[in-house]
Formats: C-alpha cells, sequence, structure tokens
C-alpha cells in the first residue's frame, strides 16, 4: 500500500514540474518583452531626441518638426522609466517565487527520491546476503556483520523514506503558493505601472496629443491631393512617351540632334576577354567636358573613359552587331567600341563626340557654335554618289617629281593652325569640289594612272612579292611594305606645294561624313613599293587602285591624331581638260601614319636613286659600245696588217728561192726557147707561166 501510494505522489509530482515549467517559460517570456518593451522605448526616445542633429539631402531646418518630436521624446522618455519600474517589480514579485519554488523544492523532490531508490536497492542487498546465511555451518563474525548491515540499510532506508513522504507532503502546499505569489506579484506591478500612467497622461499632454492627431490629418489629405495629381501626372507621360518606349524609334518622328555637345545614356561596352574572345557589359556613358565618362549601376561616380578632345570617332562592324561605333583618342594609344541602343542614339553619340573633339564646347553658345559650323560645312562640301567620273579621265603625268618632303601638323583637325590661318579655303580646295567616299572597282573601271590591258584587269596581286603563274609587275622592286587602311574619301585639291593642303582635307571629309552620316569605311592593304602604291582587296588580293610613285607629289600625316594620314597625287585631265588636276586621298590606319609615311619617303628615295642609277648605267653601256665598236675596227686593222706582212714574207721567200736556182734554169730556158718557136703563141705563154 505504501508503494502504490508512493507511485501516486510521484506521479502527482511529475505533473506538477511539467506544468510549472510550461508556466515559467510564459512568464519569463513576459519579462523578457517588457525588458525589451523599456530598452526599445528609452531607444526611441532617444532616437527622437537626436532628430535635430540628422541632415537628410530633402529636409529642410523644419523647427516645428523638430520641436514636436522633443515633445514626444520627452513623454516616451517618461514612459520609458514607467516600463523600466515595471520590469523591475516584475522581476521580484513575479519571476523570483516562481523560480525558487522550480530551482528549489521540485529539485529537492527529486534529489530525496534518488536517494530513497539508493537506500531501498541496499537493503533490498542486505536482506539478501542475510537470507543466505548456512544453518549448518555458523559463523558468528559473518552473521554480525550481516545483521549489522541490515540494520544500518533498514534505519538508513526509513530515514531517508520519512524525509521523502515529508517532501512530498509539503509540495502539495507549496504548490498553491508558487502558482498564486508570481500572479499575484504581476497584478499589483501592472496596477502600479497604470498608476504611474494614469499621472503622467495630464490635460496638457491630452490636448497636445490632439493638436498632432489634426496635423496628422491635414498631411493626410495634402498626401492624397499629390498623390492624385502625379497619377495624373503619369497617365499623360505614359501616353505621350508611348512611341519612346520602342527601342529604335522611327528616325523621320524622331530626328537625331547633331549639334549637341553633352550627351548621356547607356551603352553597351566591348571588352576583350581574350585572343578571339570578347565581352559586352552595359553602362551608363556620359560626357563631361571634353572627357568620356563611364558609370557602373551602384557607383557612386563616373570613371574617366579616355579624352576625346581631338578624338576621332568612327562607325564599325563588329561582331554582326548594330549601331557600333569607334572612339579612338588623338594619340592613337586608346580606343573604345561602343555599341548604342538605337539610330538615333548612335547617330547623336558620333555627333556629339564629333562637336567636343573640335573643342566646340569651350565656347559660350557651343549648341549654336555647333550648328554654324555644321550647317557651314553642309553648305561647303557636297558629296559625290560615285567615284566613276572622277577617275575616268584620269591618268598619270608622265614627268616625274623629286621627292616630296614629309611634314607633321601642328594643330588639330578642329582647330585652325597659323598656316591655314594666313591662307583661305578657295587656295587649298577648289570651289564645289565633290568628296568621294567610296573605293572605285577595277572590275567596272579604269584604274587611276595606268590604261587597262586586256591581260590586267582584276589581276590577283601578291602583297608579299611572291611569284606565281605570271610575273608581277613590281617582281623586282626592293621595297614591299604592307599596311591596312580604311579610304575615308578623296577630292580635288588646287594647291600640292603645302601640307595644310592634306590637312584641309582631312577636315572637311570628317565633317563631310559626320554631316551626311557616312560611318562606314573601306578597309583596304596598302602595298607600298619603288613603283607605285596599291589598294588592294583584302579578301580577293585584287589591286582595287594603282597609284604610280612618282606622281605622289605630297604625303603628311596628322600631328596629333598619328591615324590619319592623306597623299596629293598629280595626274593629267580633270574638270577642265587639257590640264593637270592634283587629287588629295585620306586614309586612316591602325596608328602607322608615320609609319606610312617614312614608307612612301623611302620608296621615292630608293626610286629616285634607282632612276640615277639607270641613268648611268645607259651612259656606261653606251660608252662601252663605243669603246667595243673602236675595239672591232683596231682588231680589223690589225688583222689586215698581219696578212699584208705575212705575204710579204712569202714573196721574200720565193724570191730566194728563184735566185738560188737562176743558173740551172738558164740551160733549161736556152733548150725550152728553141722549143718555144716550135710551139707556137700558146706554148710560149704556158712556157712563161711556168
Amino acid at each position: 500500500q505504501t508503494r502504490s501510494l508512493l507511485g501516486v505522489f510521484e506521479e502527482d509530482a511529475a505533473a506538477i514540474s511539467n506544468y510549472i515549467n510550461q508556466l515559467f517559460q510564459a512568464m519569463h517570456r513576459i519579462y523578457d518583452a517588457q525588458n525589451e518593451l523599456s530598452a526599445a522605448t528609452h531607444l526611441t526616445s532617444k532616437l527622437l531626441k537626436e532628430y535635430e542633429k540628422q541632415r537628410f539631402p530633402l529636409g529642410g531646418d523644419d523647427e516645428v518638426m523638430t520641436s514636436t518630436l522633443q515633445q514626444f521624446a520627452k513623454v516616451i522618455d517618461e514612459l520609458s522609466s514607467c516600463h523600466a519600474v515595471l520590469s523591475t517589480q516584475l522581476a521580484d514579485a513575479m519571476m523570483f517565487p516562481i523560480t525558487q519554488f522550480k530551482e528549489r523544492d521540485l529539485k529537492e523532490i527529486l534529489t530525496l527520491k534518488e536517494v530513497f531508490q539508493i537506500a531501498s536497492n541496499d537493503h533490498d542487498a542486505a536482506i539478501t546476503r542475510y537470507s543466505r546465511l548456512s544453518k549448518r555451518r555458523e559463523n558468528e563474525k559473518i552473521k554480525a556483520e550481516v545483521t549489522e548491515d541490515v540494520y544500518t540499510s533498514r534505519k538508513k532506508q526509513h530515514q531517508t523514506m520519512m524525509h521523502y513522504f515529508c517532501a512530498l507532503n509539503t509540495l502539495q502546499y507549496k504548490k498553491k503558493i508558487s502558482l498564486l505569489e508570481p500572479l499575484l506579484g504581476y497584478m499589483q506591478a501592472q496596477i502600479s505601472f497604470f498608476k504611474m500612467g494614469s499621472e503622467n497622461l495630464t490635460e496638457q499632454l491630452e490636448e497636445f496629443l490632439t493638436n498632432i492627431g489634426t496635423s496628422v490629418q491635414n498631411v493626410r489629405r495634402e498626401m492624397d491631393c499629390e498623390v492624385e495629381n502625379m497619377q495624373q501626372t503619369i497617365e499623360d507621360l505614359e501616353v505621350a512617351s508611348d512611341p519612346l518606349y520602342l527601342p529604335d524609334p522611327d528616325p523621320t518622328k524622331f530626328p537625331a540632334h547633331r549639334n549637341l555637345t553633352r550627351k548621356a545614356g547607356y551603352l553597351n561596352a566591348r571588352n576583350k576577354t581574350g585572343l578571339v574572345s570578347s565581352s559586352w557589359e552595359r553602362q551608363f556613358y556620359f560626357t563631361q567636358g571634353g572627357n568620356l565618362m563611364s558609370q557602373a549601376r551602384g557607383d557612386v561616380a563616373g570613371g574617366l573613359v579616355m579624352d576625346i578632345d581631338n578624338c576621332s570617332v568612327m562607325a564599325v562592324d563588329c561582331e554582326d552587331r548594330r549601331y557600333c561605333f569607334q572612339i579612338t583618342s588623338f594619340d592613337g594609344k586608346k580606343s573604345s567600341i561602343l555599341q548604342a541602343e538605337s539610330r538615333k542614339d548612335y547617330e547623336e553619340w558620333i555627333c556629339t563626340i564629333n562637336n567636343i573633339s573640335k573643342q566646340i564646347y569651350l565656347s559660350e553658345n557651343p549648341e549654336e557654335i555647333a550648328a554654324r559650323v555644321n550647317q557651314s560645312a553642309l553648305e561647303a562640301v557636297t558629296p559625290s554618289p560615285s567615284f566613276q567620273q572622277r577617275h575616268e579621265s584620269m591618268r598619270p603625268a608622265v614627268q616625274s617629281r623629286p621627292p616630296a618632303a614629309r611634314t607633321s601638323s601642328t594643330g588639330s583637325l578642329g582647330s585652325d593652325s597659323a598656316a591655314l590661318s594666313a591662307l583661305s579655303l578657295d587656295s587649298l580646295v577648289a570651289p564645289d569640289t565633290p568628296i568621294q567616299f567610296d573605293i572605285i572597282s577595277p572590275v567596272s573601271e579604269d584604274l587611276p594612272g595606268q590604261a587597262k590591258s586586256s591581260g590586267q584587269s582584276g589581276r590577283r596581286t601578291n602583297p608579299f612579292g611572291e611569284s606565281g603563274g605570271s610575273k608581277p609587275e613590281t617582281e623586282d622592286s626592293i621595297l614591299h611594305q604592307l599596311f591596312i587602311v580604311r579610304f575615308l574619301g578623296s577630292m580635288e585639291v588646287k594647291s600640292d606645294e603645302s601640307p595644310d593642303v592634306v590637312y584641309e582635307t582631312m577636315r572637311q571629309i570628317l565633317a563631310a561624313r559626320a554631316i551626311h552620316n557616312v560611318f562606314r569605311m573601306t578597309e583596304s592593304h596598302l602595298l607600298v613599293t619603288c613603283d607605285c602604291l596599291k589598294l588592294i582587296d583584302p579578301q580577293t588580293q585584287v589591286t582595287r587602285l594603282r597609284f604610280p610613285l612618282p606622281n605622289v607629289v605630297l604625303y603628311a600625316t596628322h600631328q596629333e591624331n598619328k591615324r590619319l594620314f592623306g597623299f596629293v597625287l598629280k595626274t593629267s585631265g580633270g574638270r577642265v581638260e587639257s590640264r593637270q588636276t592634283s587629287i588629295c586621298y585620306i586614309f586612316e590606319s591602325n596608328n602607322e601614319g608615320e609609319k606610312i609615311c617614312d614608307s612612301v619617303g623611302l620608296a621615292k628615295q630608293i626610286a629616285f636613286h634607282a632612276e640615277l642609277d639607270r641613268k648611268a648605267s645607259e651612259k656606261q653601256k653606251e660608252i662601252d659600245r663605243v669603246k667595243e665598236k673602236q675595239q672591232k675596227e683596231l682588231n680589223k686593222q690589225k688583222q689586215i696588217e698581219k696578212d699584208l706582212e705575212e705575204q710579204s714574207r712569202l714573196i721574200a721567200a720565193s724570191s730566194r728561192s728563184n735566185q738560188s736556182s737562176a743558173e740551172g734554169q738558164f740551160v733549161v730556158l736556152s733548150s725550152s726557147q728553141s722549143e718555144d718557136s716550135d710551139l707556137g703563141e700558146d706554148g710560149k705563154k704556158k712556157r712563161e707561166s711556168e
């Protein structure tokens, strides 16, 4: 019965412990929440006090708002003090009693239960040993020890059991106390908190709160009105901006603005990741003075891409993408390929960079000056749609000219040099001169500077001088240099004495390209030899144009933009027949303008010395021919004298032989004379002959 009743008490103690643990957790959450509320309230009051120290980018110094928040901070600080007092009361009156019951009384029950179980096990073991004592061979010493062990274990079990049972009985009273004391403390703390709150909420505070509520309602009405206006504005903008949502709007409805000196927008930038691979990155680009800037998403400021003063800009074909253009710095060391989203942006970016490169942005009214410059260029430059009429009458001049000296420019294309300021444009470029932007094909038109023969039309030219099935005409040339160039344009010029002609032609051709949206260029291989300059198709190796080297009278590269170079070709015929004309050809290279001009100068020097050597060789050959003729005549005379001398020697020998045999012959002759009288006349002659 005792063991059964003990089981009921132990089951009840376990239920009490489980319930008290759950209640403790709930009350602890209340205590933690109150502490958090107290800390949060204090932090709120602190932040409200620091509002006057904040510097908001869009907010002005609102004194009314600052004073209002200071008043709120004062009230909330008092509430924070009340919450702090409540937290202290909850810790003392609610958490302390239930914590004591949980940590002291319930743990005591568990400890006594363990001790009672150990004492009960020891008693059972002692009884078992005592029961095993033998009845035959009794050992008084062992019996005494076992008896003592039973006595001790039974006493210990009884004492432990009494303390354990007492604790179980007391637990029923402590359970009621531990439940009521925390709840009582919680309610008393809340009542005290509400009393402090009622003391703080005075009539003055209620009036203040009423005024604030009215102000909030007024602000809300203003916000609703502003939101309604913004919604109407959004609807109007959506209707007006509907065509702009297209990535490539119609250029007839939205024409490009060509007089801009500032431009901003998103572009795709090409970044090389390997020898043949590349990646495209979308970034925001904008111009700032004479600099091109870019700013990645998330950056607080833009970074410099390149200096676009005196730069060059052109349309390029890149990886089968549309609207690509390339910007190259004035020294040619840095270039960037960008892609616009639409044709309008594409043309505006090219025109804007072209205007900036002329340093128009430094003036007071840059857009007006840009419009005036573009209009002047449009009136002064008229592009020609075909190259055929220009080259039908072009033939090279027979006379040659000493090698021209190459000169570099001292100014940019967008600035007026000192030499140009002294010369009028009419003295350099013929008025109303058409500009040619494409290259003549040898299939349809004659090559400039040479007559078309039946075996040379469209013939492939090996740029490296290697002989194929037929012997190339430049096979004997000791100079073969190949350059990659892009043809910008050509036009007739009036003078070929000064390199300013080349610079002015560069300026007009680049301006005409920008004005008339001629952005594409034909890439070719320029082969420099001692005989001529050739433009060769890089795909088919067919000669597109041939310029005889003696007719190239002037060549120059730009001093600042090393990629631009040009030369003047002297030809016979033109718009006025029976006179020589000068055509200036402008090209762009891969930063090799000076190298090309040096190569042309070297070729002309080699050709000049070769001509001198040829004339000297011809003169020497003539002298050798005269000497050879004289030597032949001398040899012939000697042979005649030798023959005469031989003949004289033979005659002298014959005379000596006849003299030695004179006496014998006298007898024979005497006898023969008698016979000759009988032989007659014929016989006499025969005898005389003998």
